[in-house]
């Protein structure tokens, strides 16, 4: 009995002699990357802003999102760097202990951290982009009717194959994304084909020719509106509405000839019409 008693003890201390180094081992690669990953958040903020990352953010719109956040687009990116380190160490720091669940479980995350950093560039680039190229759809094209709506089809346009293209980088929404991209790019393909080469053509014809009709006759107003543009607003503006009762000029009075009435101041009478007599 003595003996089973000696060798749980030696058992136990041994356990404890293997598990103290494994826990220093743990808790020091737990600072040390603690420390990296606060560096590498300074380091990456500072480079992103010196960069202009947060200016091409707000230019693609994402800016205005962020408004009400005490982050900007640098910080939250730094953020995820840090977040990523600190996953990173705690995957090398439970790997101390050996072979567990836990460790396998932060090597799958991990793995998956580069493809979001990915996906948020992605996104931040096609904002960006489709914020540039609706200025200047909207420049080149405000002064006709269908500019605007012009620049913001081919603005959400960009967006969209940005979103695509970042789902398909972290691999969600695969099954999705995909099938509905390849229905878009077949349906302009068949609209094209149908309406270049078939039954369309003589439709599509009446269409444009009106389309190019109205662009003819907006080109003057839009030429008008760029002269006005370059050489700056005119100070002086002109009310188109119709003059009211009070600004109204008021009719000229007329005066009518004296008539002469019986008694009055000459001492005159007139003829009676029936007689013929003048009253005494």
């Amino acid at each position: 009995m003595l003996d089973n008693i000696g060798a749980a003890l030696r058992d136990g201390l041994s356990l404890v002699a293997r598990f103290v180094p494994q826990l220093l081992l743990f808790l020091v690669i737990l600072l040390i990357g603690w420390l990296i990953a606060k560096g590498l958040r300074k380091a990456t903020n500072a480079i992103l802003e010196r960069v202009g990352f947060d200016r091409a953010v707000e230019r693609g719109g994402i800016g205005r999102m962020l408004s009400q956040s005490k982050y900007d687009a640098s910080d939250l990116l730094a953020l995820v760097v840090y977040y990523a380190i600190l996953l990173i160490t705690l995957q090398i720091a439970f790997s101390a202990f050996g072979p567990n669940p836990i460790s396998d479980l932060l090597t799958q995350f991990v793995a998956f951290l580069p493809r979001i950093a990915v996906a948020i560039v992605i996104v931040v680039i096609a904002a960006a982009i489709a914020a540039a190229v609706k200025d200047l759809i909207g420049g080149a094209l405000g002064g006709l009717s269908y500019g605007r709506i012009l620049a913001t089809v081919a603005s959400v346009f960009i967006i969209g194959l940005g979103v695509i293209a970042a789902l398909s980088q972290i691999g969600v929404a695969i099954a999705v994304t995909l099938p509905v991209l390849i229905t878009v790019l077949a349906t302009v393909g068949g609209i094209l084909v149908v309406g270049v080469g078939g039954g369309l053509i003589a439709p599509m014809r009446q269409r444009w020719e009106h389309i190019l009709n109205r662009a003819e006759q907006e080109a003057p107003r839009a030429a008008a509106q760029a002269r006005t543009s370059t050489s700056g607003p005119t100070t002086a503006s002109f009310s188109s509405e119709p003059p009211t009762e009070e600004m109204r000029p008021a009719a000229p009075v007329t005066q009518s000839a004296p008539t002469d009435h019986p008694g009055n101041g000459s001492g005159s009478f007139a003829p009676d019409p029936t007689t013929g007599r003048t009253p005494q």
